[in-house]
């Protein structure tokens, strides 16, 4: 639970998580400000962001180590004293990324039919969820860059400059999709170009800002094929981890879909909400992330140790802490995200399974990032797996033997999924093997 006594340790925590929280939430700030002004347009258009936001998600999600992997790579070199390289490291992950987000946008846009398609939804539906995509995948290389480049500030233990370009992001964004979506009356389609104009806009400050300091410390500019090579494979544990939770969110959607129109359309305000809450837990973790990589660089052991358990106190009580504004704001949700009757009965649904889970979810960000903070990206690549087979296994339980439908849909997530992962995460974290000194970022077993 959380003390009331503020140590010099906690204040460290806080300095880089308070602000890492607006740079972190950006995107599910996007989507649910998406929601909220689709949401008023149908519960058609409403369930067609929900599969666009999904497929949206998962294909960013799955490339979140172009922030996760570069912040402990980046603030090991710096607490081994090694700024220039640091940045030059950062400056490989900013190559990587705007690398990654091309060949994405070439090879999804085309395929955007098929993968609507694949979510066999009504007509209508599919068509909204079609008019998203074709636009929402040109702003992937500005969202990949973003990632990237914040990863790069917050492993030089700088979380305010994110928050500033993010906070400036979700302004305009804001403005945006009101003057394009009623103003101009472009629908889902204006909403989807004003998320890319916003998700540009971002990348080009926080690229210049990285750029300067690179020249600053006469860190190199130009591609390094060694540097993007070094930056993917240290990646690449994270990539499998990361696939895991995408599947098991997009199980979730699936399943969703098979329930019914109004049920998909609550499932998306259910991850809109569970995005921006769930991933503000995870603001802790970021700052564990960039706090444990710059001790294990410095060779601070005992540090790393303490970091460790404060951020698991941290994490448990922001949890529970959040629990009680959630339920409250119910009434308040109801009205705001939709003026659909069927989908609005089925928001408290959603609100009270989401609220019982958070400090579960507390817990198990905070582990997840002081692993990856260490360079852990194997154990967490195997248990992902392990994770996702268990939830599934839980998840066919609920839906097709107990016929639970959406209560029973989002405890097995809220519930099941994470306590699995509380529990191999947790197990680790009791355990040394982690825990690597020095200035190479290794994944964990290698």
């Amino acid at each position: 639970m959380l003390r009331c006594r503020v140590t010099s340790l906690d204040r460290d925590i806080l300095r880089l998580a308070v602000p890492s929280l607006g740079a972190l939430v950006a995107e599910p700030v996007f989507v649910l400000t998406d929601t909220a002004m689709v949401g008023h347009l149908g519960a058609p258009a409403l369930a067609g962001l929900g599969i666009a936001s999904t497929v949206l998600q998962t294909a960013v999600g799955l490339l979140i180590f172009l922030a996760y992997a570069t912040t402990p790579i980046v603030a090991r070199r710096l607490g081994a004293g090694d700024r220039p390289g640091a940045l030059s490291a950062g400056v490989d992950g900013l190559w990587l990324a705007l690398g990654l987000g091309v060949v994405l946008l070439a090879t999804l846009l085309p395929l955007s039919p098929v993968i609507v398609g694949a979510f066999g939804v009504e007509a209508a539906v599919a068509t909204a969820a079609l008019d998203y995509l074709t636009i929402a995948w040109w702003g992937i290389p500005g969202m990949l860059l973003v990632l990237a480049a914040t990863g790069v500030l917050r492993g030089l233990q700088d979380a305010r400059t994110p928050l500033i370009v993010a906070a400036a992001g979700f302004t305009a964004n804001i403005a945006l999709n009101a003057a394009l979506i009623y103003g101009l009356g472009l629908g889902v389609a204006g909403s989807a170009l004003g998320t890319v104009i916003a998700q540009w806009g971002m990348a080009a400050v926080l690229v210049a800002l990285v750029v300067r300091a690179a020249r600053r410390e006469h860190a190199a500019l130009r591609p390094s094929a060694l540097g993007i090579r070094a930056a993917g494979q240290a990646g690449s544990w994270l990539l499998v981890r990361t696939l895991s939770l995408r599947i098991a969110l997009v199980v979730t959607v699936v399943v969703a879909a098979e329930l019914g129109t109004d049920e998909l359309a609550a499932t998306q305000i259910w991850f809109a909400l569970y995005s921006l809450l769930a991933l503000a837990l995870d603001a802790l973790a970021i700052a564990g992330q960039a706090l444990i990589g710059h001790d294990l660089g410095a060779g601070n052991v005992p540090r790393v140790h303490a970091i460790t358990r404060r951020l698991v106190g941290w994490g448990v009580g922001v949890g529970v802490a959040l629990m009680v504004p959630l339920l409250a704001a119910t009434p308040l949700l109801t009205i705001a995200m939709t003026s659909d009757d069927g989908v609005r009965a089925l928001i408290p649904l959603a609100v009270v399974t989401l609220a019982v889970g958070l400090p579960l979810a507390g817990l198990v960000f905070v582990l997840d990032g002081v692993l990856i903070g260490a360079g852990d990206g194997r154990y967490l690549a195997v248990t992902g797996i392990l994770n996702l087979i268990a939830y599934l296994a839980v998840l066919a339980i609920a839906i097709g033997m107990l016929s639970t439908g959406l209560a029973g849909l989002f405890l097995s997530f809220m519930i099941g999924y994470l306590a699995a992962r509380a529990a191999t995460l947790g197990w680790r974290a009791r355990g040394t093997r982690w825990i690597v000194t020095g200035a190479s970022h290794k994944t964990g077993g290698e």
